[in-house]
């Protein structure tokens, strides 16, 4: 029996991408989730696991590095071949500290895999996305992209710097409004997601510790955020920028 939903995770092999697959694919037998991660071998590992706990819906793995073309073409290519439709887009996967030896180059690699990489996926996705009967772009952005709120002193994360990150996110959210305006005519919903201060690997093994300690919360609860949005719940608020537990950021 063909799922009914089918959903493409980016950056699905660890924190949020990785709780996002298993939550999205716990929530009903007719939902299928499509891992897409960068290496596969991590890749495995992750969908043994998540298969391991025996979810109400499938899972399957995607080899797919967003911030290549050929890698972008590949997965479009194979999601076309088995599934012939997407249902829903999560535009997960993001980077925080490049390795690049330059300011430069490490703006550029920033903004290629969180801004260029997530808006060409979702273009070279539209064709699939435009034979679901309800279909959904999520870019999960930061409130650190926040313009608004970088303006805003004296408040937690203003001490910040992560211009490379911020900008990134910015960007990407400039990519969530283009997407949004070029497309709706035709039925599909696009948002901005910030998926809260979670413990993760974005900025590295060693930083989990201190995240707990800032009182960052478990990546299950940005899940939580996108499965919401995912069924409908935040369906009111298409186009913009929100926020788990329905919250909201300006741009």
């Amino acid at each position: 029996m063909a799922p009914n939903r089918v959903i493409l995770v980016t950056g699905a092999n660890s924190g949020i991408g990785y709780d996002t697959s298993y939550a999205l694919a716990a929530a009903s037998a007719n939902n299928h989730v499509i891992m897409g991660c960068r290496s596969l071998t991590k890749g495995t590992k992750a969908l043994e696991e998540l298969q391991a706990r025996k979810p109400a819906g499938t899972l399957s793995l995607l080899e797919l590095d967003v911030s290549t073309d050929e890698s972008i073409a590949s997965a479009v290519e194979k999601i076309t071949a088995d599934h012939g439709v997407l249902d829903v887009l999560v535009n997960n996967a993001g980077i925080i500290f490049p390795r690049a030896e330059s300011r430069r180059a490490a703006l550029a690699e920033t903004m290629n895999v969180n801004a260029f990489g997530p808006l060409l996926l979702a273009e070279a996705l539209l064709p699939l996305l435009k034979k679901s009967e309800d279909p959904r772009i999520i870019n999960v952005s930061s409130g650190l992209g926040s313009i608004s709120e970088r303006l805003v002193p004296d408040q937690f994360g203003s001490d910040i710097t992560a211009e490379n990150y911020r900008m990134s996110k910015a960007a990407m959210n400039m990519a969530t409004a283009c997407l949004y305006m070029n497309n709706r005519a035709w039925g599909v919903k696009v948002w901005s997601f910030c998926p809260g201060y979670v413990v993760t690997n974005l900025s590295g093994e060693e930083d989990r510790e201190n995240r707990v300690k800032q009182g960052a919360e478990s990546s299950e609860t940005s899940a939580v955020g996108i499965l919401e949005i995912v069924e409908g719940k935040r369906d009111a608020e298409v186009g913009t920028f929100i926020q788990r537990r329905g919250g909201r950021y300006d741009w």
